[in-house]
């Protein structure tokens, strides 16, 4: 049995999620959402994102990096060559935040069960990095926030949450 997988991510209006190997936007209070979602967790991310972090492995988690290379080591992370291997080694009780990168997404994606996005309402032209289009006929949209702007940098965001189609249609049978 799978443990329950999140995507975390925040995304442009077009989907970008970063540039030249960090966030778009550091908006304190999706920072602080992330912290208060993610601790006592197991996060899951590929080696750049890993790498990315400013002070190396996120404290009061269990930290997990997917690297292609077997003799990678990230100091206070475990590691794995697959998400595959990453995830059996979750036990079915565990809830585990998938935290990027673009490739981690990816390979996530059809194996979630929720979405946990913050939405910016905005773009950067500099963006080079993109999460997936999410799938309406497979992600429903169970959860729309309610727009904030950040006092900082003046960026809108909110937070929605996507469920699985199938799942809903699981419990509407029950």
């Amino acid at each position: 049995m799978m443990p329950h997988i999140s995507i975390i991510v925040a995304l442009a209006s077009d989907n970008a999620i970063g540039r030249r190997g960090d966030l778009l936007y550091h908006i304190s209070a999706d920072l602080r959402r992330f912290k208060a979602l993610t601790t006592g967790n197991t996060v899951i991310m590929g080696r750049k994102t890993f790498e990315s972090l400013p002070k190396g492995a996120l404290p009061d988690r269990r930290n997990i990096v997917i690297s292609r290379d077997g003799g990678y080591s990230a100091t206070g992370a475990d590691t794995y060559t697959s998400l595959e291997d990453a995830l059996r080694s979750c036990s079915p009780d565990d809830k585990v935040f998938i935290i990027g990168g673009a490739q981690i997404y990816s390979l996530a994606l059809p194996i979630a069960d929720e979405l946990l996005v913050t939405r910016f309402d905005r773009t950067e032209a500099d963006a080079d990095t993109f999460f997936p289009d999410i799938d309406s006929s497979t992600w429903h949209l169970a959860d729309l926030g309610k727009t904030e702007t950040d006092p900082a940098t003046g960026v809108g965001f909110r937070y929605d949450r996507y469920v699985l189609r199938s799942r809903i249609e699981l419990l509407s049978k029950v």
